[in-house]
């Protein structure tokens, strides 16, 4: 792993996950009732509960709201989900404040301009492969994967291996 990189990585406490186009590979699809579906990675589900396992904070912030990501926020032992988040820097700024977290214990993954602004603050800042040009050029970390792909779990694997948390949470498998 790079130096610098390594350097972002090791004080991580905390993962803040964007949802459509990152947990998503960004499709919403919404049936003629109007009730709206979304697809998740199994492979990134289970990486969010090796980081969960390790220690590490997982929350999400999403501009829109689902109840499918209620589901599977429940269902993954994620604690702190803010939806219909119009301001993702207002919600951000509250939730490091209200863990006692400083913005170098913080990483972020978004995909599109609305979350440059955590992005540019936060101590370790990535992007999914298919995320917006403006987007992948202003982070420290773009995912050979794309959103909703793979990509969640290829950073969770970068942050255990950054915190030293690694060999502890894959121990149980080897």
């Amino acid at each position: 792993m790079d130096e610098g990189l390594k350097k972002n990585i090791a004080p991580v406490k905390l993962l803040i996950l964007d949802v459509d186009g990152v947990m998503t590979d960004g499709r919403i699809v919404i049936d003629s009732s109007g009730v709206e579906s979304k697809s998740f990675h199994v492979r990134d589900g289970h990486g969010i509960k090796l980081l969960i396992r390790a220690g590490i904070d997982v929350a999400i912030i999403s501009g829109r709201y689902s109840g499918a990501v209620e589901y599977c926020a429940r269902e993954l032992g994620i604690k702190s989900v803010f939806q219909g988040a119009k301001n993702k820097m207002s919600v951000y700024e509250t939730l490091i404040a209200d863990m006692g977290l400083k913005d170098e214990e913080v990483a972020f993954v978004g995909d599109d301009v609305v979350d440059l602004p955590v992005l540019r603050r936060v101590g370790f800042s990535a992007s999914v492969a298919d995320a917006s040009n403006l987007v992948t050029s202003a982070v420290d970390c773009v995912t050979l994967s794309r959103g909703g792909r793979g990509a969640v779990r290829e950073l969770v694997e970068l942050i255990l291996q950054g915190t030293g948390n690694w060999d502890k949470v894959m121990s149980r498998y080897f």
